[in-house]
């Protein structure tokens, strides 16, 4: 017969068995908190030291330092602690400011005096990287929580956001046939996107269905008239009806249903106006003309539409001035700066080094077409790889029998995919040398074989990420989605891949993040490690950030090892912080609306 109480062997079986767990359980606790802190630290000291040779910070003068530190650090940590409104946080932050300040001090001194003399390095930069911006990193996700805090970022964001979109846009049109582009979207994407309204807002069904054929239709006619069309409009003028022109309409048409149909005249004529005029004047000045104008749409509409949402709301509308504080502070310590004669750094990273074509000279060394390159390949391999590994997965997990030979296929199949996103890239650039470039004629070094290489090395990823975030949505769903009568193809649709999207999103773009960096299969398809100029086509010989920091890293001038390689770092890590800050972006709004 069973009973409550355990025997006395049990008893203590138990006993010890908790004791020497909680002691093994308590030592890897501390074993995996030192790994992750000593792993941190090395990764936070290597950053360090590739930003301030990135920006020559290691001969900036303490009042140089001092200066910014009090016109722009020091007003974004007020700001910053006026948005977390709370005492005991303000308490903790500025006990640290001082005691840090302090120990930065003598522990830097007591090392240099006693211990061994740190290189490139002073206490004041310590400080700066050991507590400010630490510090500056914790409020501002402690003050992002709030309405003010969030309302500030948000507008920065959509700055930022913009100007780096709209830049990436006009990058693009370099290699893409914009003639194409504009009798796509006249014949094709204008009238498909004219039938879907009219079917949403007078319900009806047989215009929405009819919006994809006649877009596809549109867009075949157009790639035929493509070669028998003689005459097109200017690019500037391609780029307004084509780009411009929409934005300014979604933007009214979103300002509008708030009710105000002056705001939604001001929030899409404004920037569409601004972005006009920096179209047809902007080479008067030096600037690109139809790159200016989709910059401009680009980071406009958006920012309207969000000051506009924020006034009517009328909540943290004081958060509106944290890019005018930060743009007053950045001016004053210029100002500061110039008018007392301080020396300043002179940085590698720097407008020049961003626009400019490499060159032998490391003051003239530019990144311009190494960055035009990735921001292609990514393009390609972000629509190849998204398609094809969402389309395998929800293949896999929502069409296939799991029993009989389909079954067995499919498990052979998953168990292929899994070893071979543990392949190592190199073999990715041999088998696409050997299928690419080889067998089908793309090319060595091409957009279009690099594209596809890359494509083929994150695609098992892609493809695990998103099987994963499918497998995780509840039955209970999908069951639910059979009894009211849906198709399996509806139930996918309307049900499945809106509750897996976020997680699809994120494995995608964090696999994005690895392609950007990848150096050998780029190497193997004989990708040039250097090139002077942007590409032309999508079949020309192209470069990439990873290619052409290895080719700097091998040239004699400690200049290019330290000084122009850093600021080549610094970019490429810009770029994937930005592309994930992106995923995240989208899978917390994609959350959001689930």
């Amino acid at each position: 017969m069973a009973t409550d109480s355990a025997t006395p062997t049990e008893s203590e079986d138990a006993t010890a068995f908790g004791t020497v767990s909680r002691t093994r359980g308590t030592i890897f606790e501390y074993l995996s908190l030192s790994a992750s802190v000593a792993g941190l630290v090395a990764l936070g000291v290597l950053l360090v030291y590739v930003a301030i040779d990135a920006f020559d910070l290691a001969n900036a003068s303490p009042e140089w330092l001092l200066t910014y530190f009090v016109t722009l650090v020091l007003p974004f940590l007020a700001f910053c602690l006026y948005s977390a409104g709370d005492p005991a946080v303000t308490r903790r932050v500025l006990g640290v400011l001082g005691g840090g300040l302090v120990a930065v001090a003598v522990g830097f001194t007591a090392i240099e005096a006693f211990v061994v003399e740190i290189p490139r390095l002073s206490w004041q930069l310590t400080y700066l990287f050991v507590v400010v911006g630490p510090a500056a990193a914790y409020l501002a996700y402690v003050g992002s929580k709030g309405r003010v805090g969030a309302v500030g970022f948000g507008l920065l964001g959509r700055l930022i956001g913009g100007v780096a979109v709209g830049l990436a846009v006009g990058t693009l049109f370099l290699v893409f046939d914009e003639l194409v582009w504009f009798l796509a979207y006249t014949l094709g994407v204008l009238p498909a996107a004219g039938l879907y309204a009219y079917g949403r807002l007078r319900d009806a069904d047989r215009a929405v269905t009819a919006a994809v054929p006649v877009g596809l239709v549109g867009t075949v006619v157009a790639a035929v008239l493509r070669e028998v069309v003689a005459t097109y409009p200017s690019d500037t003028v391609i780029y307004l009806w084509t780009i411009a022109v929409p934005l300014a309409v979604v933007g009214a048409l979103l300002v509008g249903a708030r009710g105000s149909r002056t705001a939604a005249v001001a929030a899409g004529g404004v920037p569409l106006a601004l972005a006009t005029a920096g179209g047809f004047f902007g080479g008067s000045v030096g600037l690109p003309g139809p790159t200016t104008l989709i910059v401009i749409a680009l980071t406009g509409v958006p920012t309207t539409v969000y000051v506009h949402r924020v006034v009517a709301d009328r909540e943290g509308t004081i958060g509106l001035g944290l890019p005018f504080l930060l743009g007053v502070g950045v001016i004053a310590g210029a100002l500061l700066v110039e008018a007392w004669g301080v020396p300043a750094p002179d940085p590698w990273l720097d407008p020049n080094y961003v626009t400019e074509a490499p060159s032998r000279t490391p003051e003239e060394a530019g990144l311009y077409p190494a960055i035009v390159g990735s921001v292609i390949i990514i393009a390609l391999v972000a629509v190849l790889s998204f398609v094809l590994g969402v389309g395998t997965s929800v293949f896999l997990e929502e069409y296939t029998s799991e029993t009989g030979v389909v079954g067995k296929l499919t498990r052979l199949l998953q168990i292929n995919i899994a070893n071979l996103a543990a392949i190592p890239s190199v073999v990715y650039g041999l088998l696409g040398l050997g299928l690419f470039a080889n067998l089908l004629g793309l090319g060595f070094g091409t957009a279009v074989t690099a594209a596809l290489t890359l494509s083929l090395l994150i695609l098992p990823i892609t493809i695990i990420s998103a099987q994963e975030a499918i497998r995780s949505v509840p039955d209970d769903l999908r069951r639910g989605s059979d009894a009211m009568g849906a198709t399996r193809w509806q139930t996918t649709k309307n049900v499945v891949l809106p509750e897996a999207f976020p997680g699809i999103l994120t494995g995608t773009i964090l696999a994005l993040g690895r392609a950007i960096g990848e150096t050998a299969p780029l190497i193997m398809i004989g990708a040039a490690t250097t090139v002077f100029s942007a590409p032309s086509s999508l079949f020309s010989r192209l470069s990439a950030m990873p290619m052409q920091i290895y080719a700097w890293s091998n040239f004699p001038q400690a200049d290019f090892r330290y000084g122009v390689v850093a600021a080549g770092v610094i970019t490429l890590l810009i770029v994937l912080i930005g592309m994930n800050g992106t995923a995240i972006l989208l899978r917390n709004r994609a959350e959001g609306g689930t």
